[in-house]
């Protein structure tokens, strides 16, 4: 498609259809905006109200807002509360408590389904089991599973006994799970023998093995295996134990513990543009307000719906709309385990049909790689489907592009779908800017306006606002609940990161470049300012990729690492390597380029291997030694060097630099 063509897309406005404003829960944008009204108006007592509306608490909280050692902002601080609680203990005596909580389906197709009752009873059991490994309130839990039920019986259940958990995606490497182990200083890992992904048995037990034999590990005591295939694995006596073990006479009763508000739901490790993984902090009470919130305001929640979000627990993304929102709002959700081309690339569309789903939510990257798909084999295209049930579609993770939209918008949808393009972190613990399904016109290619309470602004680099039509950075001028607490183990690197001095301190830096519409102040995100890249919607620093490329001692003697746009992941990984020898070239150059990524994802995971790889007898650098990425960037996207290069040391290297494998 054409740039005139995509400009005409991104210009087209959708509005809310008269059924959707007239079942939606925030009903049209007098109702929005009286909502922002009152949260101008009055800040706290509006979150105030939302928390006393939304949230079961054991103790009433008095205290909305601390703000006196900004930026390390407490909310409902004198406020008791328990998230497994609020998600299950709250629907029993309800209709709801005999209401399918989830549906899972396996990667085989194998379906099955447990109630409200049946998930707390089976969470209770496993809470049981985690106290009886001598695991309590205040301890650090790893989890690092397969997208099962389990997987989320194991968060609940560690929320359940005021434990704190740190759940790690399954594609990540040994040395990681290691990192997060000894930082987290966790006492145990949840894990599996086994993940079943595209009909394969995928390691995980193995991994956490060589993990902890990396060494450092010195608070661990437990791990606790849930043996998800018939295989065998490894089992350290002592140590390790089968669920099946540890679950035997438990009571199906436990207690929930009370926590405050402050008290830590979870810590998740995200990429920061230095090396070392960030451990973000959330709490409980805020966190678990704006989950419940999101989920009825952004996809209008209600009694009948079947809601399926396709992210991995292991991301922000799989906490707060699989493992606590959708169970907080008391709907039926669909869990998947598998792959969504396996074993076609019609997966989702036949488990939309089959499971009746009316509220999908899923990243732009699978739409992108599944439009390819289907437009290739009619076999597998959405039309092919019943997919009737859908009232709302949702995007996760990266901006969305307004072609993939408008395919989306047609082929899923049916053109009667509003598209919730939705933009947040894992540092704002929920959506931050989306449409709302009954308030918003839609225009494809920006996630709108900003949530009731959230204040968003394009500023420049000293804080001050630009007018609308500018580009510059995303910030939030207030703070809102389910907002980073603080960096595990690292306030300063907290401050620094999200509350730079430059804007007053007290200001949250997203990180992410923004602009505002002249005419309807929409707002669209135009990408990352510091080094991290978004890979399918995953975060990853490039300096980690970099650290990751030349900790292979015998063969990297330095290494760059940039973005490029991709069609399909949005943005690819783009290396540019020195060797420890003579550049290589042909056969030589594809076989050695092979071997490091496989390197960068035994070290990191497979997420992180770059697509493209450079080889280079050194890189740009000025005369002060300082890498020119700039002109990397340009390489990589393939453009031609029309930048000042008169500081280059070595501007012959550009050249060389510029040849593809």
């Amino acid at each position: 498609m054409s740039n005139i063509e995509s400009v005409l897309i991104e210009n087209r406005v959708f509005p809310p259809t008269e059924t959707t404003v007239k079942r939606a829960r925030i009903s049209g944008m007098a109702a929005y905006d009286a909502l922002c009204e009152e949260a101008n108006r009055d800040f706290e007592g509006f979150w105030a109200r939302l928390a006393r509306d939304n949230v079961v608490w054991t103790k009433p909280f008095t205290k909305t807002l601390d703000e006196s050692k900004a930026p390390f902002y407490r909310w409902f601080d004198d406020g008791e509360l328990n998230a497994s609680a609020n998600c299950l203990d709250k629907h029993i005596g309800t209709p709801t408590e005999n209401k399918t909580a989830i549906v899972f389906e396996a990667d085989d197709g194998a379906v099955t389904k447990v109630t409200y009752k049946e998930l707390l009873g089976r969470v209770s059991q496993f809470a049981n089991a985690l106290k009886a490994q001598g695991i309590a309130k205040g301890d650090r839990v790893i989890i690092y599973m397969p997208m099962t039920i389990e997987g989320v019986i194991a968060m609940q259940a560690c929320a359940r006994i005021g434990a704190t958990h740190s759940v790690v995606f399954g594609g990540f490497s040994a040395k990681a799970l290691n990192e997060r182990i000894i930082d987290a200083g966790a006492v145990a890992v949840i894990t599996a023998n086994f993940q079943m992904r595209g009909g394969k048995e995928m390691p995980l037990k193995s991994i956490v093995d060589e993990g902890i034999a990396m060494g450092g590990c010195t608070t661990l005591k437990s791990v606790l295996v849930y043996m998800r295939t018939a295989t065998p694995c490894n089992m350290v006596a002592g140590r390790d134990k089968t669920f099946t073990e540890v679950l035997q006479g438990q009571s199906s009763e436990c207690k929930p513990v009370s926590v405050g508000a402050e008290h830590p739901l979870f810590i998740l490790y995200t990429s920061g543009s230095t090396g070392k993984p960030k451990g973000v902090q959330h709490s409980t009470g805020g966190y678990l307000l704006w989950a419940k919130l999101t989920m009825d305001w952004t996809f209008d929640i209600q009694p009948s719906d079947v809601f399926w979000c396709t992210a991995d627990i292991g991301w922000i993304t799989g906490h707060t709309y699989v493992a606590y929102g959708p169970l907080a709002a008391g709907c039926t959700q669909v869990i998947f385990e598998g792959l969504p081309t396996y074993p076609n690339a019609g997966r989702f569309w036949q488990m939309i049909e089959k499971h009746k789903v009316t509220v999908f939510y899923t990243a732009p990257t699978a739409i992108r790689s599944l439009i390819k798909l289907a437009e290739g084999n009619r076999d597998v295209h959405p039309e092919r489907f019943d997919l009737s049930s859908l009232r709302i579609l949702g995007t996760v993770g990266e901006p969305i592009n307004p072609e993939a939209w408008m395919w989306y918008y047609k082929n899923v949808g049916r053109e009667n779908c509003p598209i919730v393009d939705t933009f947040w972190q894992t540092e704002t613990g929920g959506h931050v800017i989306t449409p709302l399904p009954g308030v918003t016109p839609l225009v494809p290619g920006s996630c709108t306006l900003p949530l009731p309470g959230i204040m968003c602004a394009v500023v420049d680099e000293t804080g001050k606002d630009l007018p609308n039509g500018s580009g510059g950075m995303l910030v939030i001028k207030r703070p809102w609940p389910s907002m980073i607490r603080t960096i595990w183990n690292d306030p300063e690197r907290f401050k620094k990161s999200y509350f730079p001095e430059e804007m007053g301190g007290t200001i949250y830096l997203a990180g992410d470049g923004a602009v505002r519409n002249v005419d309807n102040a929409y707002f669209r995100i135009t990408g990352r300012i510091d080094d991290v890249l978004n890979v399918s919607g995953h975060r990853l620093g490039t300096m980690e990729i970099e650290s990751a490329l030349v900790s292979k001692t015998d063969l990297v003697a330095e290494a760059a690492v940039v973005g490029r746009p991709d069609d399909l992941t949005g943005e690819a990984i783009c290396a540019f390597v020195v060797l420890k020898r003579s550049r290589p070239v042909g056969e030589e150059a594809k076989q050695i380029a092979n071997e490091l990524r496989n390197w960068v994802a035994k070290e990191i995971g497979p997420i992180a291997k770059p697509k493209d790889i450079r080889f280079g007898d050194n890189l740009p650098k000025t005369r002060s030694g300082k890498i020119m990425r700039r002109l990397l960037r340009s390489i990589a996207k393939g453009e031609a060097i029309t930048q000042d290069v008169s500081t280059l040391e070595n501007p012959a290297i550009l050249e060389q630099l510029s040849e593809k494998l």
